[in-house]
């Protein structure tokens, strides 16, 4: 690797934590980011979960911490916060969310409410705090996880497309009152991924078809294909990107 190359996209002496790490789009963006030289934090539900990403990140050399927590869970989140707030990390993936699937009529007020606290509220909460040691050292960068759904209605999925359409909002909120101070907080919306949120909708040969037809490059994505946009947007390469929703999806939207 040149000395420009490197200059502008290691992460060697950074911390990370990523939340949601123990499959799919945030196991990617973790092992991406300690392949370019990051540290990491891992937060998961259990440890047991978080076990293949650890042991990959490990293998990489680099050091390792974990986090252990339900953020579907208000109390759990609680508990989370002063321990979070003993730790100190250069990058912030905020990646952990879930879906439900309901005709608007139908969909139960607790279901929304569940959606909402993983999605919006745990990640709301997690950012403020590690926000705050940033601000003490001037620096930090936060990526969110966001969606399609963050421009799009979608199709029985009210609480997940609110929410994502918040997060996306949020983030512009937290780039404009803390990139003056060397935080740059961004969002990437993945498209049509192949991970456990998705199973159903692949599974349905209609369905699946029609969103295929759809998409200009013809596949389906993958959490690869996530995780190297983390990383740049982690890279002293963007250090002057603030406030964006930047989308990978083959394309879908350009359509």
């Amino acid at each position: 690797m040149s000395k420009y190359l490197e200059s502008q996209f290691s992460l060697t002496g950074s911390r990370a934590l990523v939340t949601g790490a123990s499959k799919g789009i945030g196991a990617q963006i973790a092992i991406a980011l300690a392949s370019a030289g990051a540290d990491l934090v891992l937060l998961g539900r259990s440890s047991e979960s978080l076990a293949d990403t650890k042991s990959q990140v490990v293998a990489l050399g680099r050091n390792l911490s974990e986090l252990i927590c339900d953020l579907s869970d208000p109390k759990s989140v609680a508990a989370l916060i002063p321990k979070l707030a003993n730790e100190s990390v250069d990058i912030l993936v905020n990646n952990a969310g879930i879906i439900t699937r309901a005709d608007a009529v139908d969909a139960s007020l607790e279901d929304w409410n569940l959606v909402f606290q993983t999605n919006l509220t745990s990640l709301f909460q997690i950012s403020q705090v590690v926000a705050k040691k940033m601000l003490a050292k001037g620096a930090g960068r936060i990526i969110n996880i966001a969606s399609l759904l963050s421009f799009q209605g979608g199709i029985r999925v009210t609480g997940y497309a609110a929410s994502k359409h918040a997060v996306a909002g949020l983030t512009k909120a937290l780039a404009n009152e803390w990139g003056a101070a060397g935080i740059t907080v961004n969002a990437i919306a993945p498209g049509y991924i192949i991970t456990d949120n998705t199973e159903l909708l692949r599974k349905d040969a209609d369905r699946s078809a029609g969103i295929l037809a759809r998409i200009p490059m013809g596949r389906w994505g993958t959490p690869e294909d996530i995780a190297g946009v983390a990383v740049f947007l982690a890279a002293p390469a963007a250090r002057y990107i603030n406030g964006e929703i930047l989308t990978v999806d083959g394309g879908w939207l350009a359509r």
